[in-house]
């Protein structure tokens, strides 16, 4: 008849299921905003500690729920999204603790924290979350191995971790076959068979509107946006504008998109005979504006270029996604400037910035209505006048005037604004343009990464004959903002620089060796498995053949899997299974156990045929024959490490 089930577990096991799942919930916390992430941490720690003599109340338990319910919805705005309900995740998971006792209590608690590190790949599909999930995951099946010995009266202390470690490793390298058979030959399908929620904490990149202080997080932000591999020339790094958002609206405070270019085809140009060919790995921004080089030769699949060049995707970038571009720098650009779009890039909210309006107009005057000349007038200014810095006063009304007039500083948001705010007063016809500036070249790849901190934004201006000519006053007064990257800061050059033993060259290795993952690993789509297939012969293998040979090889796969455990399947009892093992170790000497011998026999048989060292293993037998069968109360435990710990 099988044993009670344990009320309480042995402290050691009890620490090893409450340290996996602290493992499990590293893993979720890890992609929630930090001061999110700290909270439910530092709670679960407090909670696990305060709970581990006696579990917690049930009314406490049940207050301490609805608080950290509140608490998550509260730092969200009570915005439900995919870290709305990771978050809610990593709450429950951290008071799950204060309920958990008894055997039973301890396998929910590793079921439940199993979910964790699989809700991480909702928010990041990096190898940082492979790696803490794979961590999870194995320590719950060490964990789970040490409750089922825990279960077991003859065992009241488990098998040494590293002794588990390797069963439960045997145990997944024999699931390998059937993983890499779903991962290469499993269908890709090219959209979700359900939907996923979007982010209620909107992740750092380019958006539709541009207010005053609203980039200061993008500029601290150095995550990659996107990796760039450029096939024959490189631009060099001053032409290296990424065109995202084209904002022409301005209600005195806020520039945002202009309706009239919405419907409207791409606008006529003329292009250098220089063309960029490359291509961008675009990490996931949760929005649907794709960042090219200025300007696109024509709109990749799956995207739509607007009249202003500015390139919407049709589905939100919530994946990493690749994209082949061609790029080329306009010669003349939208020369028959249509009326509704010059009224748009004339058009000034009214009540604010009189100073500013005044200067422009008295520009127009002198300038004889000249646009060229306003427009040097008012960068040999900025030139002469102002300063770049991030460290900028909280604005006012008049953000325009405050600008140009008092502070005098600012940065790319700031000049830009200013700066079109200051066109359109003397009627030149201008819009702020938003994307990214430069990148940093890796050696290893071959490749450049443009980083969050490398967004900016400039200005076009409209010019008879020429159309829009992109104009950038914050490198009038910062250029090494614009034109230096982060390698050129750190002292590396593009054909030596500084080694890999450097903060620089580990950086880099760091990044090439994301994008390998990204690579090999995120970008297995349909298209690539396609070609894969083609590459080993199989030419015209439709959906229905693809798992077709997927269900013939996860059938081997299974049924390798099956022969492997039915040929070790495991002995329940900890002290049988320790026996059975002592003896397979003098099996292998010829000196195995027969069936029809009693312990002691077989003892004094190997006794007999080697009597150097021997001794030992009869005291073990008649251990062993009195636990088994003469109910002695002697310490099983102390006996199943001597059996583990004796060789021939």
């Amino acid at each position: 008849m099988p044993s009670p089930e344990p009320t309480t577990l042995d402290p050691a096991s009890r620490r090893w299921t409450l340290a996996t799942a602290g493992v499990c919930l590293l893993a979720l916390l890890v992609h929630l905003p930090p001061t999110l992430a700290t909270g439910l941490g530092a709670t679960g720690v407090a909670l696990a500690f305060a709970s581990w003599k006696r579990p917690l109340p049930a009314l406490l338990r049940a207050l301490l729920a609805i608080t950290m319910v509140v608490a998550v919805m509260a730092f969200t705005g009570m915005q439900f999204g995919r870290d709305t309900g990771c978050a809610l995740l990593a709450a429950m998971l951290a008071i799950k603790p204060t309920e958990t006792r008894s055997l039973r209590d301890n396998r929910s608690l590793l079921g439940f924290a199993l979910f964790a590190p699989f809700a991480a790949f909702l928010l990041d599909q990096g190898p940082l979350s492979m790696a803490l999930g794979l961590v999870g995951v194995l320590s719950s099946l060490v964990a789970l191995h040490r409750l089922a010995d825990a279960e077991v009266t003859l065992s009241a202390v488990p098998a040494r971790p590293l002794q588990q470690l390797r069963q439960v490793g045997k145990l997944v390298l024999i699931g390998v076959p059937l993983v890499m058979a779903a991962f290469w030959l499993f269908p890709r399908f090219p959209t979700p068979l359900w939907g996923v929620p979007e982010r209620a904490l909107s992740k750092p990149g380019l958006s539709d509107e541009m207010s005053p202080g609203g980039w200061l997080d993008l500029i601290a932000d150095d995550t990659p946006a996107l990796r760039v591999q450029f096939f024959g020339a490189t631009p060099p790094t001053s032409q290296m504008y990424w065109r995202g958002p084209v904002l022409a609206d301005f209600d005195g405070r806020t520039w945002t998109r202009g309706n009239p270019l919405s419907d409207m085809p791409p606008a006529e140009s003329m292009r250098a005979p220089t063309v960029w060919d490359y291509q961008m790995d675009v990490e996931p921004t949760d929005n649907r504006d794709l960042v090219m080089l200025d300007l696109p030769v024509a709109a990749p699949e799956g995207t739509r270029l607007t009249r202003d060049y500015s390139t919407r995707t049709r589905l939100p970038l919530n994946a990493l996604s690749r994209w082949r571009v061609q790029s080329s720098a306009p010669t003349r650009f939208d020369v028959q400037l249509p009326d509704a779009v010059r009224r748009q890039a004339l058009q000034l909210p009214a009540g604010f910035n009189p100073r500013t309006r005044a200067l422009g107009a008295q520009w127009r005057r002198e300038a004889g209505g000249n646009d060229a000349v306003q427009v040097a007038r008012a960068l040999d200014w900025i030139r002469s006048s102002f300063a770049y810095t991030l460290n900028t006063p909280f604005p006012g009304r008049n953000t325009v005037d405050e600008f140009l007039f008092d502070q005098q500083a600012g940065y790319c948001e700031h000049f830009s604004s200013a700066f079109v705010f200051l066109m359109r007063s003397g009627g030149v016809p201008a819009r702020v343009v938003t994307g990214y500036t430069g990148g940093t070249y890796n050696r290893l790849g071959d490749y450049w990464i443009v980083r969050n901190m490398d967004a900016h934004a400039w200005a076009e201006v409209w010019l008879p004959q020429r159309g829009w000519v992109r104009v950038d006053p914050t490198a009038a007064v910062a250029p090494e903002r614009i034109y230096d990257t982060l390698e050129d800061r750190l002292g590396g050059a593009r054909a030596g620089g500084a080694g890999l033993i450097s903060i620089d060259g580990l950086g880099q290795m760091s990044d090439w060796l994301r994008r390998g993952w990204n690579d090999m690993v995120l970008g297995f789509d349909a298209k690539r498995q396609t070609r894969i297939l083609q590459q080993l012969g199989a030419q015209q293998l439709g959906p229905s053949g693809l798992a077709a040979l997927f269900g013939v090889f996860a059938m081997i796969a299974v049924g390798w899997m099956a022969w492997l455990l039915a040929r070790g399947e495991r002995e329940r009892d900890p002290l049988l299974r320790a026996w059975h093992r002592l003896g397979a170790r003098y099996a292998r000497l010829g000196l195995g156990r027969e069936p029809h011998e009693t312990a002691g026999a077989w003892a004094y048989r190997v006794v007999a045929q080697r009597p150097e060292g021997a001794n030992p293993l009869v005291s073990l037998s008649r251990r062993f024959a009195a636990a088994r069968y003469a109910a002695d109360e002697g310490d099983n435990r102390a006996l199943i490490e001597d059996l583990r710990r004796h060789r021939p």
